[in-house]
Parts: structure tokens; sequence; C-alpha cells
């Protein structure tokens, strides 16, 4: 895979719960330098959703993995294992997808740093990092990870960009209204969209 491929994979809930995690990665890999990509992107109904990730995870270097989000829910109740799903064809792709995959890399979150072992033991010895659902400490390491990828080249502090998160998230809903649209019409493609104008007019 290209060294200059900055593509992360993002692998996390999306539900109401979760939303403003998954808007602090999607700003965080933005702000760093690197495209977020997920399965969200462009809605196509003739596409099959397995095979729809397993192409964004073939064009992506990197990823990020959050599994935090297991507890059973529904009648009966039963456990959400999308993520470990994901995150298990990611791992495959690193070990059998050939040399083009080898140099793929991953961060893997979770509630607490071994809560993991009660339901997902097979990644023991994997460097699982605790956000204890904090925004700012997934901000942190996120970027502290993302730093290390480029070798610290124009990526801030975790500090710095949840500073800026902040400030953005005050201003998200006038950049919605000058563009004509509410939060709650906002699709993943306008989410980059928007954090990527306002990187650029702020930077």
């Amino acid at each position: 895979m290209p060294a200059d491929n900055r593509n992360v994979f993002v692998n996390c809930p999306f539900d109401d719960d979760y939303r403003d995690f998954f808007y602090a990665i999607v700003f965080t890999i933005f702000r760093s330098g690197f495209y977020a990509r997920c399965a969200l992107e462009a809605d196509n109904a003739a596409d099959n959703r397995f095979d729809k990730i397993c192409r964004i995870i073939r064009d992506c270097r990197f990823a990020i993995h959050d599994i935090s989000r297991t507890e059973t829910s529904g009648n009966p109740p039963l456990p959400r294992f999308n993520m470990p799903l994901e995150l298990g064809l990611f791992l495959g792709a690193c070990k059998f997808g050939g040399q083009a995959h080898r140099d793929k890399t991953c961060l893997i979150f979770d509630r607490d740093r071994y809560r993991y072992q009660r339901f997902i033991s097979d990644i023991a010895g994997q460097d699982i990092h605790s956000h204890n659902g904090d925004i700012g400490t997934l901000i942190a390491d996120l970027s502290a990870w993302l730093r290390d990828q480029r070798g610290g080249r124009n990526v801030p502090g975790g500090q710095a960009i949840r500073s800026e998160f902040a400030a953005f998230t005050e201003t998200l809903p006038l950049i919605l209204a000058g563009r004509g649209l509410r939060s709650e019409e906002m699709t993943f493609g306008d989410y980059c969209s928007v954090v990527t104008q306002y990187l650029v007019l702020t930077g």
C-alpha cells in the first residue's frame, strides 16, 4: 500500500448516543491531515454493505476501531458485534492480504483497557486504549497515534485539537444554516465537507 495513503477506516457505533464521539473522531482525523472513511459513505441500494466495508478496508492503510459498545439490547437481548466483526476483517487483511496490506495499522479503543478480554479475548496482546467514555481522552489518544503515523509533521497535540473541536462544534449550526441544512439532515459526506471547509477557513 502506498506510503502516502492517508485513508483511515472508522469502525464505531453510529447511533445518537455515540454521535459526539463519532464527530470528534472524524474531526481529529481531518485535523491531523488524514481522510476519514466509513460504512456511512454514499448510499447505494444496489450495494451489499459487507462488500462495501471490505472495499473501504482494502483502500485504507489506517483504522480506528471502538469496540466499547457491545451491550445487549432488543427482545430478546442480543449483543452488538458489528464493531468486532469489522475489526476482525481489518486484522485479517493485515494478516492475509499479502504484501499490499502488511503495512496496515490500527488503533483500538474500549471503555476500559481490559474489558475486551471478557468478550473478544483472542485479540489479547493488542495495545487497547481506554477512553473511559470521555471525548477529550479519545481525542488526545487518537491525535497522538495519528501524529506518530505522520512522524509528528503538522499534527497538533490533543489539547489543541480538543479546543478546536469545541470551537467547531459551536460554529457547526451556523455553517449548516449557511448550506441550508439542518443537523438531522447532515450525512457523513456533509460532515466531512463541513469539517474540511472549516479547517481551510481557520487554518
